[in-house]
């Protein structure tokens, strides 16, 4: 993915693959993925932190990809751990697209690369290491 789109930034792969980010205030929600009429849409809670805005973003796009034609439910602030199939596939997407393999031998330890490409820490140990 990265390859095709050039670019590791989960805004503009979306913008490229024609999938409208909306930031609305959506309480205890991160954020959510839906289609309406062949549209699709990554919906992000405008009240988030850039970084964990980017985190989203990456998620929902994993959803996007993976999982297209299902409206996913909502992904709240304690389903960042969620054992849901469907959650952790779009969390390893997300972990897999913001945390290259090339990046990550720039540093030490996983704490360190997590910092640099601003991951939630919990969601590293969904990195398949090649």
């Amino acid at each position: 993915m990265v390859k095709k789109h050039k670019t590791n930034d989960p805004f503009c792969i979306a913008e490229q693959k024609n999938i409208m980010i909306l930031f609305n205030y959506l309480g205890e929600t991160l954020g959510f993925f839906s289609t309406y009429k062949r549209a699709k849409f990554i919906h992000i809670n405008n009240m988030l932190n850039r970084p964990l805005k980017r985190f989203v973003c990456a998620h929902e796009l994993g959803h996007a990809i993976l999982h297209p034609g299902i409206n996913t439910p909502f992904l709240k602030a304690n389903t960042l751990f969620s054992i849901n199939r469907l959650e952790r596939e779009a969390n390893e997407f997300a972990v897999e697209l913001l945390m290259p393999d090339d990046l990550i031998k720039e540093y030490n330890t996983i704490q360190e690369a997590a910092a640099a490409c601003e991951v939630p820490f919990e969601i590293t140990q969904l990195k398949r290491f090649f």
